[in-house]
């Protein structure tokens, strides 16, 4: 695949609509079908596609394993420290109208979105962990 013309300029074109894609999905999964899970897997396939196409050798010069480890320990921080947060202010994991400085609806929409984001970052690292896993078993 690494000498097709087509298939590369292909995906030079379409990995940018696949990740804005996913940043759509994610903004709206509060009003529509969608979220960080459905956004995080799309974020994921961008990248995977890119890398199955250029090879593993392209694919780290733009994101290493140590970054995406880095972003499942920051995926998960954010989605735990939004639920701290709202405890710290007397209200239960998670309750949105407890972050500091929000009211009941602007609370619920950016916490919404705070956590969204949070299992968004997990999701994306999760899934590239797991191919660069795939993909170091089958160079072997």
């Amino acid at each position: 695949m690494r000498s097709d013309t087509i298939l590369k300029t292909t995906t030079r074109i379409i990995v940018p609509f696949i990740l804005m894609f996913s940043l759509y999905v994610l903004a709206h999964g509060e009003i529509s079908p969608g979220g960080g899970f459905q956004g995080g897997v799309i974020f994921a396939a961008g990248f995977i596609l890119y890398a199955m196409v250029f090879g593993i050798e392209e694919f780290y010069k733009i994101i290493s394993k140590r970054m995406v480890i880095f972003l499942t320990a920051l995926g998960v921080s954010i989605y735990t420290g939004v639920g701290f947060i709202t405890m710290l202010n007397g209200g239960k994991f998670l309750e949105y109208a407890k972050l500091p400085g929000l009211d009941m609806k602007s609370g619920n929409s950016i916490g919404l979105l705070l956590i969204e984001t949070g299992v968004f970052i997990t999701v994306f690292s999760v899934m590239i962990l797991l191919f660069i896993e795939v993909a170091k078993k089958n160079d072997s």
